[in-house]
């Protein structure tokens, strides 16, 4: 039979179906007929100049991106036609009354929800979020019928969870990999026999090339299943060869108690060998065990020279044989950060990742899924064979997990070189026992659409289009999404346009500033899709405080304003979650709200006045969560306190550039006048009124636990103690020693004195006692009920207790403070020398005051003084310094 005839008989038996399909408004005969018509439509665009230089846009021939994509529900570019699927999905939708009001508080439960869903697991990548987690929001945020978007798409979670509910999604991603996946998971074959033509392919692959897994020897031929290779390395006492596998390892595969050298018997530390390398550079490694199997038994034995014959003939007949010859990224002007010059050197293009054997086998094998005419069969394979690439080239060690070390390049001393057809062909059969899972997920009339195209610039995604955004974005550091797909992508021969890529990467020339950059981009094309009053929900899993404001800043520039933050446990940490002291056990996600019209068109006209400020305090407190719960207990909602409504507050006014035009202390005054109280947190009217009735079924508020880190947490933990107990010095000082350990080393530490003088009062026996006094005494103590304030034993019993201001009477305390602050900037301000310690408040004041001054030269300049680590990582300082740069830079 040949090539032609057995890929073409099974084209005709399967896609070229008499079912007719409908797309876009059209009528097909078949979806040959649609992808053919649509294909040509993606080459004409390919063709056209303009096109191609859209920001992004990905490495490759139009050739190699056309054989790849399947128009119009997923091209392996910019997708041209998003807003003719969204045009067609508005019409779709059911008519809403006319009274009708879009409102969604935050989701404020943390979801638990693991990996072991096999359909979660049947393609692995870097990092995802799993799919059923992300159905919880979708679930909360949309309807039946909704838009989703997810433009840091990764495989494609977002778009399963949606498709599985019911609503149409837009997703995308910068790599024609990542996408490629998500397509794969999104549009499942149906009706096609891919188990008859996957056993074509492997038959054909076999009869190639099969002879490489054979091992002969003068009684019976055995079938590999894996062998075992090792590098070499120098004594560098002797200077002898030495095989590491000899000096690791004993007889029974256990690890030696110490390395020695075979030559010279001379103890030796690993950090001290010197790998041996050949002329090219490449490390010297050679087989040391074989693993096969000889008529239904497994056996181990060493290698022979028979075995030797065998690599070099595979060395051989790849010389006639394309394979991928791509130069890696960590190799000249592509230089990368995952390039490890003890790993890597030498190893210059794609091809060197692989073992001979495993190289031949793969090439062979992707010639021939390739070859195969039909799309969806086509992909379907390519998609199973890359997802297995890690466990057929040198990144599999034999000592350790499949795949080697996750989110790395790393190359082991001694790797296990699998059966590659078997290997494959596990996966297949596995992908094929799924399909019907997956398609049960996926019906037809639920098609997502997916794009190529970086987050950063403006899409073809329509303005106010899209209900709901869900995205794992890029965090820092963590992940060099690029250079780890690189060798999947050679495969495909499409490649990343990384300099857009949203990571921090040295090599790329990006820190943390540029990531930042990007990832504010990356939310203003967000906030120019979503519907106004929509919502946003950003998984966040990266514990590094600046990367964390990044983000955070990157939100609040774009004119998202956050309502809340909670937890995703998603039960199974990754390599760097559990063996990193800083990686996170649990991701954080964000969920953040665009504005609706009506309020962003009454700010233009109230900004400047008190009433702006209460509207937008009036606006967010509904988008705020009435209630948060710890199992059956309630937790404070940290949103609703009046010192992070007044941040948020602030950080409105000046990411839209007017001076805040009242104090902390009336806001405080204000809140407490417009609003609703409960538990130091503000309300609405009925909101109070709901959250009376859950308080009584709960019962127990669960306290926060404050973590004293700098002068800000200092106070709100002394405010928290005084508010509860009303106490003395005494009392107070054996405690706040106790909380003192974690304080910042560039944080100027006040005696508790100062701290307590400067923010809190002291009953002095002078006049009536205090409120807060007053009722916590009647409380505690029996004989102090039905006294008069001025009664002499409550005035004795209250002598010498701090307590926290009533708002109406702390304003002149609040002065005092504000002036020795500003007095301390004065003199940071003087300075010539950069600040190692300093009060990081009065920084903070000073630079309040400067903005509302328009003093943004004063800002950038102390702000040169104090460390970079300590800008990042402080949200306030970060923003009135974004913000003064980029006044300076308007000017």
């Amino acid at each position: 039979m040949t090539d032609t005839t057995l890929y073409d008989n099974f084209s005709e038996g399967s896609s070229k179906s008499p079912k007719q399909v409908t797309c876009l408004g059209m009528t097909f005969e078949n979806e040959e007929d649609r992808r053919n018509y649509f294909t040509e439509k993606l080459r004409e665009k390919l063709q056209d100049p303009e096109f191609r230089k859209i920001e992004g846009f990905p490495i490759g021939s139009n050739e190699d991106i056309l054989h790849l994509s399947d128009p119009p529900y997923y091209t392996a570019c910019p997708n041209p036609w998003i807003a003719d699927f969204i045009k067609e999905w508005e019409s779709e939708k059911p008519d809403k009354p006319a009274d009708f009001k879009y409102h969604r508080e935050p989701f404020a439960a943390d979801v638990s929800e693991g990996k072991n869903d096999p359909i979660y697991n049947a393609h692995s990548y870097h990092t995802k979020v799993p799919y059923r987690a992300i159905q919880h929001y979708i679930q909360h945020f949309t309807v039946p019928g909704d838009i989703v978007a997810d433009t840091f798409c990764g495989t494609g979670m977002t778009a399963l969870a949606a498709s599985s509910l019911n609503r149409k999604s837009i997703v995308a991603d910068l790599s024609p990999y990542a996408t490629f996946i998500a397509y794969n998971y999104c549009h499942p074959i149906k009706d096609i026999d891919l188990k008859k033509t996957w056993e074509e392919v492997l038959e054909r692959t076999n009869q190639e090339i099969g002879w490489v897994y054979v091992s002969e020897d003068e009684s019976q031929s055995g079938i590999l299943q894996y062998a075992v290779w090792s590098d070499h390395y120098f004594c560098p006492n002797c200077s002898e060869e030495i095989i590491f596998w000899e000096i690791l390892v004993d007889e029974s595969e256990q690890f030696k108690s110490e390395l020695k050298c075979p030559h010279c018997l001379v103890l030796i530390e690993k950090s001290a060998l010197t790998k041996v390398r050949s002329a090219d550079g490449e490390v010297k490694r050679s087989i040391v065990k074989i693993y096969e199997s000889r008529n239904g038994h497994k056996n181990s034995r060493k290698p022979n020279f028979n075995d030797e014959l065998l690599i070099r003939r595979c060395l051989d007949v790849i010389k006639n044989t394309e394979v991928p010859t791509e130069l890696m990224m960590f190799k000249g002007d592509r230089f990368g950060d995952m390039y490890v010059p003890r790993q890597h050197s030498g190893l210059t293009q794609v091809n060197h990742f692989y073992l001979p054997r495993s190289l031949l086998v793969a090439s062979t094998l992707y010639k021939n899924i390739k070859s195969i005419s039909n799309v969806e069969v086509r992909n379907y394979l390519i998609w199973a064979f890359l997802s297995v690439q890690n466990y057929i080239n040198k990144k599999q060690s034999y000592f350790g997990g499949g795949g080697g070390q996750p989110g790395t390049l790393t190359i082991a001393d001694i790797i296990q070189e699998k059966n590659a057809l078997e290997v494959i062909n596990r996966k297949v059969r596995k992908l094929i026992t799924l399909l019907p899972d997956i398609i049960n997920l996926i019906s037809s009339d639920k098609r997502c659409v997916i794009s190529t195209q970086t987050a950063t610039v403006r899409s073809f995604i329509p303005n106010a289009s899209v209900d709901y955004i869900f995205m794992d974005p890029p965090f820092g550091r963590n992940l060099m999404y690029s250079e780890l797909n690189f060798i999947n992508e050679s495969w495909l021969r499409v490649f990343t346009q990384y300099s857009f890529e949203a990571i921090v990467n040295k090599s790329q020339g990006k820190g943390e500033a540029e990531y930042r950059q990007l990832m504010t981009l990356s939310f203003q094309e967000a906030y120019r899709i979503l519907k106004p009053g929509h919502w946003i929900t950003v998984e966040f899993s990266n514990t590094k405080a600046s990367i964390w404001n990044s983000i955070q800043a990157a939100l609040a520039e774009a004119g998202f304003i956050v309502a809340n933050v909670s937890a995703l446990d998603k039960k199974q940490g990754t390599f760097k979650a559990v063996t990193t002291p800083t990686a996170v056990k649990q991701d954080l996600v964000i969920s953040a709200y665009r504005p609706n019209g009506g309020f962003e068109e009454r700010f233009q006209k109230e900004a400047q006045t008190e009433a702006g400020v209460w509207d937008f305090v009036r606006t967010h407190l509904e988008y705020l969560p009435v209630t948060k719960y710890q199992g059956a207990l309630l937790q404070l909602i940290p949103e609703r306190d009046p010192r992070i409504l007044f941040d948020q507050m602030v950080a409105y006014y000046v990411r839209k550039g007017y001076p805040v035009p009242i104090s902390s202390q009336e806001f405080q005054i204000g809140l407490g006048q417009r609003f609703i109280e409960r538990d130091g947190m503000y309300f609405l009217p009925e909101q109070a009124a709901e959250y009376d009735r859950k308080k009584l079924t709960s019962g127990q508020l669960i306290q926060t636990k404050l973590f004293v880190s700098d002068e800000a947490s200092a106070i709100q933990w002394l405010r928290q103690l005084l508010k509860a107990k009303p106490q003395t010095f005494q009392d107070i000082n054996p405690q706040f020693m106790q909380e003192l350990g974690g304080w910042s080393k560039n944080e100027q530490q006040l005696d508790l004195r100062e701290l307590l003088n400067q923010n809190f009062l002291s009953y002095n026996s002078i006049g009536d006692v205090p409120s807060q006094i007053h009722g916590y005494l009647s409380t505690n103590w029996p004989e102090m009920r039905n006294l008069q304030k001025d009664d002499p034993a409550l005035m004795a019993k209250a002598k010498d207790r701090w307590y926290v201001p009533d708002p109406n009477k702390a304003g002149d305390l609040e002065k005092l403070r504000e002036r020795s602050l500003l007095k301390e900037f004065d003199e940071y301000k003087q300075s010539t020398k950069k600040l190692k310690v300093f009060r990081m408040e009065a920084v903070r004041t000073g630079f309040k005051k400067a903005w509302q001054e328009r003093d943004y030269s004063t800002i950038i300049k102390v702000a040169d003084l104090i460390p970079n680590s300590v800008l990042e990582e402080d949200p306030k300082l970060l923003m009135w310094y974004d913000q003064a740069v980029t006044r300076v830079g308007g000017e």
